[in-house]
């Protein structure tokens, strides 16, 4: 069953699209993240290309952002405040990395400069994912911990800190502001939602409860994303709406499968199965940058010639 992409401009298997976002859709809902750095490399590697792959799956990872959001905040599990600190940093970010994705499409340097990013950090993220769920499955029980004061960081003594009463910190808002630029720089030339960095830097950096970092890191990712599509799709027209409706319906429904499974499983279990997941997408980049192709020569007719 084909359909034909205007923005892409080619034509693509429905069912098989379809099938790539359930699959997506399902790993997203299983692991809490958005699937944005899974689903951006599937279009990549079935041909569609890859400034239409990174700006159509904003809008996706928005719509699942959103429908997280609305969840978290019925359990009013949700520092707005928090995340309105972050989204000032983020929206900066976005619009920075819009411009950065522009510059370097009309370089033509985009489809390196992409996979080279995935590579290093997917591989360092997978990595240390890997390595600290390992020792977490070997590690029998945890040796009883004695109580001991928290250690002041580099973080607790910067200027400007603001008091955060929904997440029970109080920090200052540089670090922050700089956490939320990264993530929506990331998002915008990535194709990411840039929850499965945002989520362990507040955890462990910010101390942020667990009980609202997940919802306060979807409601940044919602704006951010929403700000990436309008972005995208002001700027450099990238933004194809028939993928993005496709990517959308087969991502919610496979997200709702996802959620069941993930609950049946253990911490560490999801956070191995993530790892592999990640150095698995970040080997797929390493190789095609690595290896020699099929037909390493091209033809292109130049426009007088025509």
């Amino acid at each position: 069953m084909q359909t034909y992409l205007p923005i892409a401009e080619l034509p693509v298997d429905v069912l098989l699209v379809l099938g790539m976002a359930l699959a997506v859709g399902f790993v997203s809902g299983m692991f809490g993240i958005g699937g944005g750095f899974l689903m951006t490399p599937l279009l990549i590697f079935i041909g569609v290309p890859t400034a239409v792959a990174v700006a159509s799956e904003a809008p996706q990872i928005a719509a699942s952002a959103f429908t997280g959001v609305l969840a978290y905040q019925r359990k009013q599990a949700i520092d707005f405040k928090l995340g309105g600190v972050l989204l000032g940093g983020g929206v900066a970010g976005t619009a920075l990395g819009v411009w950065f994705f522009n510059l370097m499409r009309d370089a033509g340097q985009l489809d390196a400069i992409i996979a080279v990013s995935y590579v290093i950090v997917l591989g360092a993220i997978g990595g240390l994912m890997l390595v600290e769920s390992t020792r977490a499955l070997m590690r029998k029980a945890p040796p009883p911990s004695k109580p001991r004061g928290v250690k002041r960081t580099f973080v607790d003594r910067l200027p400007f800190k603001m008091r955060f009463r929904r997440s029970m910190i109080h920090v200052s808002a540089l670090p922050l502001l700089a956490l939320g630029a990264g993530v929506g720089f990331l998002g915008a030339v990535l194709g990411i939602g840039g929850g499965f960095l945002l989520v362990p830097a507040l955890v462990y950096v910010f101390r942020v409860p667990t009980a609202v970092v997940v919802g306060t890191s979807l409601f940044q990712i919602f704006v951010t994303m929403m700000a990436a599509t309008v972005m995208h799709a002001t700027t450099n027209a990238s933004v194809d709406v028939v993928l993005a409706m496709i990517l959308m319906l087969g991502g919610a429904i496979g997200a709702q499968f996802g959620v069941r499974v993930g609950q049946t499983m253990k911490g560490e279990q999801l956070r191995l199965l993530l790892a592999l997941l990640l150095l698995a997408v970040a080997g797929r980049f390493l190789a095609d940058l690595t290896l020699t192709p099929i037909e390493p020569f091209s033809v292109v007719i130049a426009e007088g010639a025509r």
